[in-house]
């Protein structure tokens, strides 16, 4: 690296001419590709935006500047070039740097970027809050054409225009085309219209009508709107920025440094909203992301020189939650018309594309649309289909008020599956899916499960369907399930009833869904202590299982609550709402709440994020033996000796 190791700012990369920010560019390739080749992250998006960083970085006035990134899958040469190159190896580590952009981290990230969607909106408050302070600050939103799905983007679009600001938005279309390009008076329009003395001869026009009251500021718009019909009428081509009346220059290509740093210069300081739609390849520099963007979004380990992906052997494992999911849908969907699949732009991550290989016309990709996704959803349960609507449950945040008014409210069979609930790992709190059981629980009408297993989770997706007539939320986590042979056959279950696993009479554990399994293995130890242990798979959260918690809180003084959620309104709240409206009193039992504290989680591996939470069988453990030594008065061995267990993989 013969100029990447010297730039530790934006500054340094100043100092550089155009032939030199070239090689800056290839430099930052090759270092992206080589630490995500053994430390994984976000790919392909990264290596489309190099030329475009780097452009931006050295025009733009950053820290005081601002550059607003939506998602932070495309901000990797963003965090090298500002002071974070030395640690980039920690990406996505516990301790170490997120995987996206975060105010906490660095004077460089303005904005979280975690959702995607996001940018035009925060930037435009901050372009506004720059006119009002009158500050001479450029914010600049970058947004990538996936977040352009999303309805959030279109709501920022629709108010740029309402209040004086200088916000200007890059359109990173490395996918779908808004604009073709028709050759030479295509070109000739950009050069034209992006050149500096054609901006201040139409801009002094402007100011001579407005000196001489010959123009408002809505004649101002007015002059706009017949400005773009004619440059559309001259190209023959229409796009939807211009219907916001935003000045649009593009497209042009995002990987001519020269010529982007030309454009940027042109049009950074011009009066008014303006949007820059750049072209640009996913995995630019790297030929096996450059022909499939799919899988080398987030390839996971692999070979720099023969790019190679390191897969790991699956076989004799169990399979993880998502695909469970995927083959069961597509069984149902082979005996049944009326199953249908949906979900916003989630297909592979989700396991969606199973059902889209074998019943493409019953599978729907909405792209990053989840509020539209429920609501789609909707309309087709309220004509007799049964859609499977899978959605993060991270994201189903963004569906909230979907979920209430046209799910709920009319009562529809709507089977909400969201995966990756619970703690998800390296992507970190933007993430985690540990509200949903919380924000879920409130809402009428609505059944609320979570399997222990692969079994269960079939059982939950036949029941929903075939044994319920409402709303119907399925949460399940990331990753490999419990069991080798997991192909049971499904059965309808009770809805609103758990299920004891295992007989004791010191204690009561009642958990909810997956992390079960590691109140399972914490229980195995304490039992080898001589501590006796129930334990109760709770499966539904809504309807609770009144008569099973009567029935433990008259035979135990202690209970342990344990889900992979929010203590505050999930499996441990509903427990004590219960006891409180039966009038057991504390001095009848005890619970203890085990669950995500009051605070956001870090990012890391799952491993190491359960152990900070205190959801992993180590830590379920010690709760444990905590509570039998309140119980009894009897000290334990100590924790160093007594645990040894080791991880869930």
């Amino acid at each position: 690296m013969k100029y990447l190791q010297n730039i530790d700012s934006p500054d340094d990369l100043k100092k550089l001419n155009v032939e030199q920010l070239e090689a800056v560019c290839c430099e930052l390739r090759e270092f992206i590709i080589e630490q995500l080749s053994y430390n994984p992250g976000h790919f392909g998006s990264s290596l489309g935006t190099v030329e475009l960083t780097v452009a931006l970085h050295y025009l733009f006035n950053t820290p005081y500047d601002r550059l607003v990134w939506d998602v932070g899958h495309q901000a990797y040469s963003h965090k090298i070039l500002t002071g974070r190159r030395d640690r980039f190896s920690t990406n996505r580590k516990l301790g170490g740097l997120s995987g996206f952009t975060n105010p906490s981290e660095s004077e460089y990230d303005t904005f979280i970027a975690g959702h995607a969607s996001t940018s035009i909106s925060a930037a435009l408050g901050m372009a506004v809050s720059a006119s009002l302070r009158q500050e001479n600050r450029n914010i600049v939103a970058i947004i990538g054409d996936g977040a352009m799905t999303g309805g959030l983007a279109y709501e920022g679009l629709n108010n740029v225009c309402s209040q004086p600001n200088n916000l200007l938005i890059i359109l990173n279309d490395n996918n779908m085309s808004i604009d073709n390009n028709v050759g030479g008076i295509q070109d000739y329009l950009v050069k034209l219209t992006t050149s500096t003395k054609y901006n201040r001869f139409r801009n002094n026009i402007y100011q001579g009508f407005k000196r001489r009251n010959l123009i408002s500021e809505k004649d101002k718009n007015l002059v706009l709107r017949f400005n773009n019909s004619m440059k559309s009428l001259i190209t023959k081509e229409q796009n939807i920025f211009e219907g916001f009346n935003l000045r649009y220059f593009g497209p042009v290509d995002g990987h001519d440094l020269p010529g982007l740093l030309r454009i940027l210069r042109n049009i950074k300081d011009m009066q008014g909203p303006k949007l820059l739609h750049i072209k640009t390849i996913k995995g630019k520099g790297y030929e096996p992301a450059e022909k499939s963007a799919t899988i080398w979004h987030a390839p996971g380990l692999f070979n720099v020189q023969t790019g190679e992906r390191v897969v790991k052997d699956v076989k004799n494992q169990p399979p993880l939650y998502q695909d469970v999911f995927g083959h069961t849908l597509v069984e149902m969907a082979e005996k049944d018309q009326k199953i249908v699949g949906v979900t916003p732009a989630m297909p592979t991550g989700c396991s969606m594309t199973y059902l889209m290989e074998k019943f493409p016309e019953r599978s729907f990709d909405v792209g990053i649309a989840e509020a539209h996704a429920v609501t789609f959803s909707a309309g087709m349960a309220k004509e007799g289909l049964i859609p499977f609507c899978n959605i993060y449950s991270s994201f189903m945040q963004r569906a909230y008020d979907q979920v209430i008014h046209d799910v709920a409210l009319q009562n529809l069979k709507v089977i909400m599956c969201l995966d990756r609930a619970g703690l998800v790992g390296a992507d970190g709190p933007t993430h985690h899916g540990v509200f949903d059981l919380a924000y879920m629980r409130p809402i009428p009408n609505i059944v609320i499960s979570a399997p222990y297993n692969e079994h269960e989770l079939r059982n939950l997706m036949y029941t929903a369907a075939y044994g319920n007539d409402k709303p119907f939320v399925i949460r399940y986590p990331r990753g490999q399930g419990q069991l080798i042979n997991w192909q049971n056959e499904p059965k309808i279950l009770a809805i609103g009833k758990g299920r004891e696993l295992k007989k004791g009479k010191d204690i009561a554990v009642l958990s909810l869904g997956a992390i079960g399994n590691n109140a399972a293995k914490a229980i195995i130890e304490a039992e080898k202590l001589g501590i006796s242990i129930a334990h109760y798979d709770m499966v539904f959260l809504k309807p609770i299982d009144e008569e099973l918690l009567d029935k433990v809180a008259k035979n135990f003084k202690h209970i342990i609550t344990i889900e992979n959620g929010v203590i505050k309104g999930g499996l441990g709240s509903a427990v004590l709402e219960f006891l409180s409206e039966k009038q057991y009193s504390d001095t009848d039992v005890r619970v203890h709440r085990i669950g995500i504290e009051d605070e956001f989680i870090t990012h890391g591996s799952v491993n190491e994020l359960q152990e900070i939470a205190e959801i992993d069988p180590e830590s379920i453990l010690k709760t444990i033996l905590k509570v039998y030594f309140d119980i009894t008065g009897i000290k334990l061995p100590s924790e160093e000796t007594v645990i040894t267990l080791k991880p869930v993989n």
